[in-house]
């Protein structure tokens, strides 16, 4: 066990003849006692230092864990969110491409309809042209015809009257 100041202080030592200067060896003490005493004080005063210093460590130590696991948790929300937003995002084209798909077709059936209305109205135009042409033909024939030389000018009606009904049964220009 160290000795304590008060260990020093009560030490007695036993006179032998011609000992040493008893006011010497009490100076000498009462100097070690002082030495001794501020050595223990700065001996508490350090393992107070390092005590706090350790708590410190240990206080630091943990934020450090802390911190190491928030910036794990962080980097797998990163990448479970990145991930998130990859499958998402394939989702969305997915759904894109699906959607042009549909107005493709949906364009191209609508070309086809018109395609088809436009030849059945070409056909139509056809029919009608053909028919048209055919009545006008027919109309041709009925003026080349001889029922319309009976309303020729060659005659001269006799009556006012008889003019009138010339006149109403000549086609009108």
């Amino acid at each position: 066990m160290p000795l304590t100041p008060l260990d020093i202080h009560n030490k007695e030592f036993s006179r032998g003849f011609r000992g040493y200067d008893e006011d010497e060896v009490n100076d000498f003490l009462d100097q070690i006692i002082k030495d001794y005493e501020t050595l223990i004080r700065e001996k508490k005063d350090l393992d107070q230092a390092v005590k706090n210093s350790e708590e410190k460590l240990s206080h630091f130590s943990n934020i450090e864990t802390t911190l190491n696991k928030s910036i794990l948790v962080a980097q797998e929300t990163a990448e479970d969110v990145k991930a998130n937003a990859n499958k998402e995002a394939k989702l969305i084209v997915m759904e894109a491409k699906k959607n042009a798909d549909r107005i493709i077709n949906e364009a191209l059936e609508k070309s086809r309809k018109i395609t088809l209305d436009i030849e059945e109205l070409k056909k139509e135009a056809n029919v009608y042209r053909t028919r048209f042409q055919m009545l006008i033909e027919a109309q041709l024939e009925l003026l080349k015809g001889t029922d319309w030389q009976k309303f020729s000018v060659t005659q001269e009606p006799e009556e006012s009257g008889e003019a009138d009904k010339a006149g109403s049964l000549a086609p009108e220009a």
